[in-house]
Order: C-alpha cells, then sequence, then structure tokens
C-alpha cells in the first residue's frame, strides 16, 4: 500500500523544486507590458543575473530552454564552415556539438567519456596542432548533467592559452550556474549560457547568454546570427520589446525576480555556493555507506555540487527510482547517455539533483526515502548512510 499522499519532492538534476516564494510571484495577472513596473523588474534583474555569473559584461535573455541559449551562443559568434573544438564529458556536450554540426559549423571533438573530466593537456596538444588557428572556439560544460562531473573550467582556460591559441571560450553552465562555483571574468571564459530551472529555481522557459566583449567583437561577422537570435539588441536594446524580440516572458520575470531575491540578496552566491558542497557531500557519504550502488565520479574533487549519478550493478537503481516515486513521493532523475532506454542496463542508472532550492530537510528526506527504498526492496545494503549524511551536514556548521 502506497505511503504517497503527502507533498511529493522532486529530486532530479532539474527542473529543481521551485520555492513557493517563486511560484507565489507569478501567481498573478498579465502587467502592463509597454511601461511601468515590468520595465523597472526587468531592468532590475540584469545586475543581479551578473552578479550570479560573477561577470561585468553583457547579458542577453532568452523564451527557451537551455537548446535555445546553445543556439544563440553559436549563431551570435559562428558563420557556415567554421570549426569549433568541443570537449564532450557526458552527454550534454555531445549534444552542444550535434547542434552546431547542424547549423553547419563544422566541430571537432574530444571525447573524455562518462566518468572524468576534460585533460588540460589533451587541450593543448590539440590546439597546438592547429596551426593555421582553425579552430574559432572551444566548448564544454562546467557540469554535465549526465555523468555528474565536474570539468576545471580554470584549468582550461589556461590550456587554451598555453597553446598560444585565439580561441573563443565557451561554457555551458546550465546545470551548475548559483550550484558549483564559477566566476567568468576571472576565469576567462568569453561565452556562457545557463537556464532559469536549476539553480536559479524558476520554472522552466528562459535562458540566458552572457558575453564579453571579446565575443561580441565577432558578432557582426556572424552569418549564422538571426533576428530572434540576436545577442546585440537584447542586451543593449533602444526600446524595451527588443530585451525578448517581442512580448516579454512576463510570469517568468516576476518568478526570477523572487528567485535572485532569495539567491543575491537574501543568501548570497558565496553562501549557496557553499551550501551546495555541504548538500553534495551529504548525498556522496550516503552512497558510500550503502555499498551497494556506487559514485559514477570517484575523485571528490571533480564531482558536481548539483547532480550526482549513481550506478548499480544490476537493475537496483530502477526499482528504486520506481518505489520513491509512487511509493514514497520521491522522484529522482533517469540516467543519460551511459545508457538507453530499452537497454538491459537502463536500469542500473539514477541521478540524484541537489541544486537549487534544498535544504538539509529536504536532502535528508530524499536520502531517507532512498535508505527505506532499499530496505523495502530487501537490497543488501550497509549501514550507517543517514549518520554519515548528517555528519557530512554538521560538519557545515563546525568547520
Amino acid at each position: 500500500m502506497s505511503l504517497n499522499f503527502g507533498r511529493e519532492q522532486l529530486s532530479i538534476p532539474g527542473p529543481s523544486v521551485m520555492p513557493d516564494r517563486v511560484m507565489a510571484a507569478m501567481h498573478r495577472p498579465s502587467p502592463n507590458i509597454y511601461e511601468g513596473e515590468l520595465i523597472e523588474l526587468t531592468h532590475s534583474l540584469f545586475p543581479d543575473l551578473k552578479t550570479v555569473a560573477q561577470t561585468k559584461h553583457n547579458a542577453a535573455i532568452y523564451i527557451s530552454n537551455g537548446h535555445g541559449a546553445w543556439e544563440a551562443a553559436i549563431s551570435n559568434t559562428c558563420s557556415r564552415g567554421d570549426t569549433i573544438l568541443v570537449l564532450v564529458t557526458g552527454r550534454f556536450g555531445q549534444g552542444w556539438a550535434e547542434m552546431a554540426d547542424q547549423m553547419g559549423v563544422n566541430t571537432k571533438i574530444l571525447d573524455f567519456g562518462m566518468d572524468t573530466d576534460a585533460d588540460p593537456v589533451a587541450v593543448v596538444q590539440m590546439l597546438k596542432d592547429d596551426v593555421d588557428h582553425s579552430i574559432k572556439a572551444v566548448f564544454t560544460v562546467q557540469t554535465d548533467t549526465a555523468s555528474s562531473v565536474q570539468n576545471n573550467i580554470p584549468n582550461l582556460r589556461k590550456a587554451i592559452d598555453d597553446a598560444g591559441h585565439p580561441a573563443l571560450f565557451f561554457v555551458d553552465c546550465i546545470a551548475s550556474l548559483g550550484c558549483d562555483r564559477f566566476e567568468m571574468d576571472a576565469w576567462g571564459v568569453d561565452v556562457m549560457v545557463t537556464g532559469c530551472q536549476k539553480g536559479l529555481m524558476t520554472p522552466a522557459g528562459m535562458s540566458f547568454v552572457f558575453f564579453n566583449d571579446k565575443a561580441e567583437a565577432v558578432r557582426e561577422a556572424a552569418d549564422l546570427k538571426t533576428p530572434y537570435w540576436d545577442w546585440g539588441p537584447r542586451a543593449n536594446p533602444e526600446v524595451y520589446y527588443q530585451h525578448f524580440c517581442g512580448t516579454a516572458p512576463t510570469h517568468h520575470l516576476y518568478g526570477l525576480r523572487e528567485a535572485l531575491n532569495i539567491l543575491v540578496h537574501e543568501e548570497g552566491i558565496e553562501a549557496a555556493w557553499a551550501r551546495h558542497l555541504t548538500m553534495s557531500r551529504a548525498v556522496w557519504a550516503a552512497v558510500e555507506a550503502w555499498g551497494c550502488l556506487e559514485l559514477n565520479i570517484k575523485d571528490p574533487a571533480k564531482r558536481s555540487q548539483a547532480v550526482t549519478t549513481v550506478l548499480s550493478s544490476n537493475d537496483e537503481c530502477g526499482r528504486l527510482r520506481h518505489w520513491c516515486e509512487h511509493q514514497a513521493g520521491l522522484t529522482l532523475g533517469i540516467g543519460l547517455g551511459l545508457a538507453e532506454p530499452g537497454q538491459k542496463s537502463w536500469d542500473n542508472v539514477m541521478r540524484i539533483g541537489h541544486m537549487g532550492h534544498v535544504n538539509p530537510v529536504m536532502l535528508m528526506g530524499a536520502l531517507g526515502t532512498i535508505d527505506t527504498g532499499l530496505k523495502a526492496m530487501q537490497v543488501p545494503h550497509g549501514s550507517g548512510a543517514l549518520d554519515a549524511a548528517s555528519a557530512a551536514i554538521a560538519g557545515h556548521f563546525l568547520g
């Protein structure tokens, strides 16, 4: 008999849990879209978005998911026949490369697999071999949501510099912004893309592209640029509607304003990074204590603070996902990239999202539910997982 009759919890790696305050801010009639509070609210978003991204440069808002931000980044900087280098550490770097290829951009791929980060040494060699500088940009993700690896962005920037190569540096922070430390300007990132539905705690529907002056300088020559994806008017409009190439996503903007109030003005971005590190350590400690499950990324320094990919030898992950959702009200993430639907190994993977609006009550509830599921399904596992997780959280306060 199911016990799933309370408030359900989403612990997938995005969309993340939305704060009640964000939902309440969106629950209102449509405003005047030509003057007044909406225009003022929109203008207030950009400084806070730049604080989260740690940049003083440009930001553009799109009515789209993260794939739209991918396309915007490509279309504003590339022309048909250009060549880019994509560093693949899971499924989403590959997806960005596939989109570029479909748009007529030649892609060179360095694939590092599903269980490790990008190797700067290999990047240096690839760029040194590009003696005529045909590679226009290097693309990567900070956190690949499929593998849960976190790439070392400063080291990859250094690799480009060490090679003496002029390529632009693009980073996908869709899964990581507001969760993993990211410093766009200090780390030398030229273009960064993200979405609203993960660390920014707003219902899916908006994406963002941040770009510096070096990236803006190549925009005029980019022949893939189209009126809708052109970031020029969006970042520096002559009239308000150009921010969105038409009607604004009004209710999303109200929700984002409240989310940024929480993230930037109440918690602070440094504290948010620290909270996510604590939450992730609690998840890792629990998985290691259970023993029957395995962390996909072995080195803690290379793990995401937003999502954890977990493996099992047989179908335990698949059965856990089903039990937790239907018997207890906890939705866990499916595996991506490591297996395809219908394959036997599909049930050997699950992902635990711990991004955005998450506190110890929510996280310990999720881990306790997984622990209960292992017991209810009579899966042999180690003891002390919840003790280990609570000790990791306590360590946040003990220093």
